[in-house]
């Protein structure tokens, strides 16, 4: 039987696999088993046991694997990868995958990445060629590009971008963004339902998230002081803030939302909103604020504006509905009041997403099935030179 490994370790990551993993249980029949392998912060309660939100959606889950989260210093993050190096090294020796599925660019994933590499495994890459100039996240994407055998880009620009790192056209695809595959298919709470569900009554809302600017140096405390002073600038509006992922400093940002929340009395601070209810109340926001890929992928989908904050996501393909501003409360809060002018809402309803169409996941399944049952993976690959025309 061939086996194929779809892992998965965050919230953000899962809700991008989820198109593709629904369509890859399709192909399932005695000689083909797509596995789940479930990891990183989907276990931990202090980022929301997001487990619980995969056990909901009926998806079979056939591994659990614990690694350390500890966040603190820079060699937190190096024990991390060593455990889970470690750990997923013997998971494929015992399973002998016929490949992976991984996206993405998390620390954890480029553990997985080497622990896939030293046991001839092959890696099939979901989100290579974005770049994201003001992370560590912008080297480990690139790196496991280099080690991945099949790439599934989401834009023409990232397609590009992993041609000229040195990989086969052949074995590139842009099948766009499985992002706008959940837009068209997830955000399905009415509006009314998914703020009764958080305690609140039908008002005017931002969604947020700010996750740690991983190169940028002693910043982060100032940052937040200047994310929080620019909401409290607009007592109008509710701010629901999903807290930071497991990067170095993301534990730093969430004890000072948690030890904020209840002094600003229009910010709602939570661990995870789920995928569904995080899309719904989306799709209803008057605007997206932070420095999360969300509001540059998904958010341009619902067609409404994106404040986005300092240097996280630089590099990223933007829709013109994304204002970018500095990390100073009156560069957040001129951003702000610019996308709540009627001008700029009627400008963002005549948005069109440069991610796809909201068909990905069903693509790049096929891709997949095809790949590993043709069963002529080649892990010996050759630099591919680009050509004039390609350049």
């Amino acid at each position: 039987m061939k086996k194929i490994a779809v892992i998965t370790s965050t919230r953000a990551e899962f809700g991008l696999l989820m198109p593709v993993l629904k369509v890859l249980r399709e192909y399932e029949n005695t000689n083909l088993r797509t596995e789940l392998v479930v990891t990183g912060t989907h276990l931990r309660k202090e980022f929301g046991h997001t487990i619980d939100e995969i056990i909901n959606f009926k998806f079979r889950i056939d591994h659990e694997i614990e690694i350390p989260l500890k966040t603190g210093e820079a060699i937190d993050i190096a024990m991390n990868q060593a455990e889970t190096l470690k750990q997923f090294a013997r998971l494929f020796m015992e399973q002998k995958y016929s490949a992976i599925v991984i996206l993405g660019d998390r620390y954890e994933m480029l553990a997985i990445a080497v622990a896939a590499g030293i046991t001839n495994t092959p890696i099939f890459h979901l989100c290579g060629g974005d770049t994201t100039e003001g992370a560590i996240d912008e080297w480990i994407r690139h790196s496991i590009t280099k080690m991945s055998y099949l790439h599934f880009v989401t834009n023409r620009e990232s397609y590009r971008r992993v041609i000229q790192l040195g990989e086969n056209s052949e074995r590139v695809f842009n099948f766009g963004s499985t992002s706008m595959d959940n837009i068209l298919n997830n955000a399905a709470m009415p509006e009314g339902e998914a703020l009764k569900s958080l305690g609140l009554s039908p008002c005017t809302y931002a969604i947020c998230t700010y996750h740690p600017v991983t190169l940028d140096d002693g910043n982060t405390q100032n940052q937040m002081e200047e994310f929080l002073k620019a909401i409290k600038l607009f007592p109008e509006i509710e701010f629901i803030v999903t807290k930071a992922n497991a990067d170095q400093g993301g534990a730093y940002i969430n004890k000072i939302l948690e030890e904020t929340e209840t002094s600003i009395s229009n910010m709602h601070v939570y661990a995870s909103l789920g995928m569904v209810r995080y899309l719904s109340l989306m799709k209803h926001a008057r605007f997206v604020l932070g420095n999360s890929s969300s509001g540059i992928i998904e958010t341009p989908g619902f067609q409404i504006p994106t404040v986005n904050i300092g240097d996280r996501q630089k590099g990223r393909l933007q829709a013109e509905s994304i204002i970018n501003c500095e990390t100073d409360a009156g560069s957040i809060s001129s951003a702000i009041k610019k996308a709540m002018t009627q001008e700029f809402r009627s400008l963002c309803r005549n948005v069109v997403s440069p991610y796809g169409d909201g068909h990905a996941g069903e693509r790049i399944a096929k891709k997949i099935v095809d790949t590993v049952k043709a069963g002529n993976i080649d892990l010996k690959k050759k630099f591919y030179d680009m050509n004039a025309q390609e350049m």
